[in-house]
């Protein structure tokens, strides 16, 4: 199985490509930044639209295909409305939400044959239940539901589609911020590994049958239900 993993260089990514590799698929691992893993890459920035759509290009064509997407990539930019310079507020956008389009959008001719492809937006619990601070966040995840739900819909019977939903994960996520604002030492986050077991699991489903979304969190995560 080929699997196209956006942000596959790091955090979620990288346990996806390595998760898609130990499953027997090759991982096809598109980034900003080349991967520590030794994997088929090619690097491009989400937030630039053409350059997202030669990359998928380019990485489907010298694998002969593409079985599955992915699309674990994800920035934020932490702090009020006005704190946030609006170039940063914007770039979360088009890197999580028209990102994860456009990469689809390219992929889709290669994913809808015979058996159908699949694919696997990574959303979040704050695309579900919005928090302070977040509003560039929480304005692209509750983008990239509501998308997915409309993909699933327009796509039902040519291209399975899922939707997992991570809480809090223990990546470098949170890097960058004061440390006022990052998770305390008693704040349960998820092992990257233990999510993309969850995807693993999606992408494993027999033709036919479709997993739509799946919540995984922390049994304590504060940002859901």
């Amino acid at each position: 199985m080929n699997v196209l993993i956006t942000g596959g260089a790091s955090g979620l990514g990288a346990a996806v490509a390595r998760r898609v590799a130990a499953d027997g698929g090759r991982p096809l691992v598109l980034d900003r930044h080349p991967p520590k893993d030794d994997v088929e890459h090619m690097q491009a920035d989400l937030a630039d639209r053409r350059c997202a759509e030669r990359a998928v290009h380019g990485l489907a064509r010298a694998a002969g295909g593409l079985n599955a997407v992915v699309t674990a990539a994800g920035i934020d930019a932490y702090g009020t409305l006005c704190e946030v310079p609006a170039e940063d507020w914007e770039r979360v956008v088009q890197v999580n939400l028209l990102g994860t389009a456009a990469v689809i959008r390219a992929a889709l001719p290669y994913l809808e044959n015979e058996p159908p492809g699949r694919i696997v937006t990574v959303a979040s619990t704050l695309g579900l239940r919005a928090a302070r601070d977040a509003t560039a966040y929480c304005a692209a995840e509750f983008g990239v539901v509501g998308f997915t739900r409309a993909l699933a819909a327009e796509l039902a019977g040519k291209v399975a589609v899922t939707m997992i939903v991570p809480g809090g994960m223990d990546t470098a996520f949170y890097e960058g911020r004061a440390e006022r604002d990052r998770p305390g030492a008693d704040v349960p986050l998820d092992r990257p590994e233990d999510v993309a077991a969850a995807i693993a699991f999606a992408l494993s489903r027999p033709d036919g049958c479709e997993t739509r979304e799946m919540v995984v969190c922390p049994s304590r995560e504060p940002s859901w239900p």
